[in-house]
């Protein structure tokens, strides 16, 4: 929602958080899509029982980690998300780790195709 500007999603950040957002460089947008996509189209794999879920989490992660260190080591995300968004970023690591490895056994089981 923060890059599709959606108004009534948006006016609930403060107008420094809203800065913060807005100055993404490019580089961190593609960092941030290929994290969002890679876990939306890694669990439609998982679901239809495909083994390139693994490889699509793979990638997920790394726009995570991508996101993650110019969210809280090359840039003030630290600050401008406070202890909320520190906490929803490692919820977020938590459920793509889990994805992950959960992908990665059914596919050694075999049950990804």
């Amino acid at each position: 929602a923060t890059k599709l500007r959606i108004e009534s999603y948006m006016s609930q950040f403060t107008p420094e958080q809203l800065d913060y957002f807005y100055a993404f460089p490019a580089w961190m947008v593609v960092a941030w899509a290929i994290g969002v996509w890679g876990s939306f189209f890694g669990s439609l794999s998982l679901l239809l029982r495909k083994s390139w879920a693994v490889w699509l989490f793979g990638a997920s992660i790394a726009g995570l980690a991508v996101s993650t260190i110019y969210n809280f080591i090359l840039s003030d995300g630290a600050e401008a998300m406070g202890s909320t968004g520190m906490i929803f970023t490692a919820v977020i690591w938590v459920i793509a780790l889990l994805l992950f490895f959960y992908a990665r056994a059914m596919d050694k089981r075999g049950v990804l195709n």
